[in-house]
């Protein structure tokens, strides 16, 4: 067994850790909500005209009647105008807690004792009290008025006008409580249809994403204003809300807290602390409507009729704003309307009790699969099947938010998914380097075939030097060797004999067009060009060699597989990946004097080898640098990025070779690269939305301009590629020195 428990070990034990995290790490929980806001901020609610909407003390309002507080009359002629309108309802999202400072018996003693001051303080107690003529006004129409529970304990609690009715367990324990309140004058409240608290509490990061319906100071329980306000509205009078335990409600013997709402023929959806999701809608002019507008002669009744009417303000010096997904200063009083809107129009929100088990059950699901198919299949088939999966995930939560107004979190167990990835495929890389390694050591005593013809001519040459030239270099290595050759663990001679039928051909095809075989490592072939013999042609013969390769691998995919089944025994697919590049190296015998190589050396060999490593990156079979485009330009070439690959700081532009010169003249393939270009040009120039639409674009003609039969041909898992990144700058955009160019973590 050796090292082998940890492919299994260590990503089991970062899926129980991502666990923990997930149920005691409350940032956990705050990221889940930045990801339901970018759900809102793609697709916000539309707004539909209700009979709900705000009259807003606006900053206008206040530079045209005055400064706020207004006198109580004032407020009185507000609410009489509204009500002889014909508006439903009229709900304040203010609280009248001291005196009216404008009325006689509060104003006379603070001015001077002069005669006609002393006169008016005689005969006081005729004067109009201003409360009394708000409290009148209150008491003949159908008002609701508002209050704010305080932390601190406080003399005076709201009066409640509604009832309460339970189904289920108790709720009292999951409302959020409070020591007391700041409320109305009693002659205000008491003459009210309604009264509730207009509290809004945010959540840790200072946003509004919900709103709670009932609050309670001790065992008392209080409405919210906009639940309130829909009483009142329909002129019922008991609030019932159902807890786990109630009728249809699943509790599997669990006291998990409130399940809904409901007020007259009204239900709402609620999470298990009583508080309802909202889903804000744009700006919407039409929802508000200034107060100044109401005292104008022309004001139209109709505008006001038959409407729940909240009285709030807009103003920044009123300090009512709030911090919404799609808005940082939202007033208080219009996420009280956005929730009476939904509730009238039975359009919810929701996040269902199931939710959190669905997304443990995805990633524990997942990233098993994923522990257990790595050491089997290795990195690329294991990260079809993690694309996927969580390609299934996403598209699930965001379909389901779309249709069923449902909130799931695809984002963090997907990203432990990929973290799962990583370390098994890490753990896969350390395991295929050391065989690689012993296979290479037993490999690299044997010669070139060219050296040994040079040295045949010149046995002079057998002397340690170099020289320097122009060179085109190939690496190619097959994928999944890994896999391969754990099935071959008791058959080494088997090994050996695909091995051998593998090299021997790639071999031939490279000799056969100029090229000089460096060295077997393992699976790896390390070839180039131009050295010893010179090569004019160089770069077009390298090309020529690995599409001829890449070509050659279908026939020997094939033959292998009837060998196989006549044997009876599965078959193992070979597919490679090759790297070329291009430019000035050292060439000649390396080593030491008891023991050389005819090798090459030079920044353009460490390249064309990292090269052959991103090909598995970017889904492509070769993968060449700009060298050897420039050198070769008789090809079907398509750059893939703009990349600094590891070990190099500097970025270089890498091409995928996808045919020759009868693939690069046809018209679809000439369609392709112009669509291509395009999407690069408007990804590197950050204009996201023009990058995707083309490359939706290119992947379309993709299919009609390669041959699905070449292993070169393939270009989803790079569109695929280049979606994701786009999807991650739209939520995170890169630095501004970004300058698209993609630092690569891997060889």
């Amino acid at each position: 067994m050796g090292r082998r428990w940890l492919h299994y070990g260590i990503p089991v034990l970062m899926i129980a850790v991502a666990l923990l995290l997930r149920v005691s790490v409350p940032a956990i929980e705050e990221a889940q909500l930045r990801v339901f806001d970018g759900y809102q901020r793609l697709s916000p609610r539309i707004y539909e005209p209700v009979p709900v909407r705000f009259v807003d003390l606006d900053d206008e309002s206040l530079a045209r009647i005055g400064q706020w507080p207004w006198p109580r009359t004032f407020v009185a002629e507000l609410i009489a105008r509204l009500a002889n309108a014909g508006a439903a309802v009229v709900v304040f999202d203010i609280v009248f807690a001291e005196p009216d400072r404008t009325s006689p018996s509060q104003i006379l003693p603070l001015w001077p004792d002069t005669p006609e001051v002393l006169a008016l303080r005689a005969t006081s107690d005729a004067l109009p009290d201003h409360d009394a003529i708000l409290a009148d006004v209150i008491a003949q129409a159908n008002v609701v008025t508002g209050f704010v529970l305080t932390p601190e304990a406080t003399g005076a609690l709201p009066i409640q006008k509604g009832s309460f009715a339970f189904a289920g367990d108790d709720p009292l324990p999951f409302l959020p409580a409070f020591g007391g309140a700041i409320t109305n004058l009693p002659q205000l409240s008491e003459g009210a249809a309604g009264n509730g608290t207009f509290n809004l509490i945010a959540e840790r990061d200072g946003t509004i994403r919900r709103i709670p319906l009932f609050l309670r100071v001790g065992e008392t329980i209080y409405p919210s204003l906009s639940i309130e306000a829909l009483r009142v509205a329909q002129g019922a009078r008991t609030f019932i809300l159902k807890s786990s335990g109630a009728n249809l409600e699943a509790s599997f013997g669990q006291n998990t807290g409130l399940n809904n709402v409901k007020v007259g023929k009204i239900e709402i959806p609620v999470d298990a602390n009583g508080r309802m999701w909202i889903h804000f809608t744009e700006e919407a002019p039409e929802r508000r409507l200034p107060a100044w507008r109401v005292f104008e002669a022309d004001f139209d009744p109709a505008e006001v009729e038959g409407m729940i009417i909240f009285i709030g303000t807009s103003a920044a010096g009123l300090k009512d704003l709030r911090t919404t997904p799609l808005n940082p200063a939202a007033a208080g009083v219009e996420i009280h309307v956005q929730a009476v809107e939904q509730a009238l129009l039975g359009h919810f929100l929701q996040r269902p009790d199931w939710a959190d088990g669905a997304e443990i059950v995805f990633m524990v699901a997942l990233g098993l699969l994923l522990v257990l198919m790595l050491p089997q299949l290795g990195a690329l088939w294991s990260a079809f099947v993690g694309i996927a999966g969580i390609a299934a995930a996403v598209g699930a939560s965001w379909t389901l938010f779309k249709g069923q107004l449902w909130l799931l979190d695809p984002i963090y167990p997907s990203l432990v998914v990929l973290l799962v990835y990583l370390a098994g495929s890490l753990l896969n890389f350390l395991r295929t380097e050391r065989e690689k390694h012993q296979v290479r050591t037993a490999f690299g005593q044997y010669l070139s075939p060219a050296l040994v013809e040079q040295l045949a001519k010149d046995p002079d040459r057998l002397v340690l030097g170099g020289e320097m030239r122009d060179m085109t270099l190939l690496f190619c290595d097959i994928r999944g060797f890994t896999a391969i050759s754990e099935r071959y663990k008791r058959d080494p001679q088997g090994l050996t004999k695909l091995i051998n039928n593998f090299l021997s051909p790639m071999t031939d095809l490279i000799l056969e067009r100029r090229g000089t075989i460096d060295k077997y490592m393992g699976d790896c072939i390390m070839a180039f060009w131009n050295a010893p013999l010179d090569d004019p042609d160089h770069a077009a013969h390298a090309c020529d060699s690995a599409l001829a390769m890449s070509a050659a691998l279908g026939g020997l995919n094939h033959a292998r597989k009837a060998e196989a089944e006549a044997a009876g025994r599965p078959h193992d697919e070979i597919k490679i990946g090759i790297g070329l590049n291009s430019g000035e190296c050292c060439v000649g015998n390396m080593g030491s004097h008891s023991r050389f190589d005819y090798s090459v050396l030079g920044d353009a060999v460490n390249l064309a080898a990292r090269l052959e490593g991103q090909s598995k990156q970017y889904g492509v079979g070769i993968v060449i640098g700009q060298e050897t485009v420039n050198r070769a330009p008789d090809i079907a070439a398509l750059e893939l990025d703009l990349i600094a690959v590891k070990g190099k700081t500097e970025a270089v532009h890498i091409y995928a070779l996808l045919g020759g010169a009868g693939q690069r003249d046809s018209l679809a393939f000439r369609r392709l690269q112009e669509q291509h270009k395009k999407m690069l040009s408007a990804y590197r120039g950050e204009n996201w939305s023009s990058a995707l639409e083309h490359l939706g674009e290119a992947r379309h003609l993709a299919k009609q301009a390669l041959d699905p039969e070449l292993g070169t041909a393939n270009l989803d898992m790079l569109y695929d590629l280049y979606r994701d990144r786009i999807q991650n700058y739209l939520e995170a955009p890169p630095a501004a020195d970004w300058g698209g160019v993609f630092i690569a973590a891997t060889k």
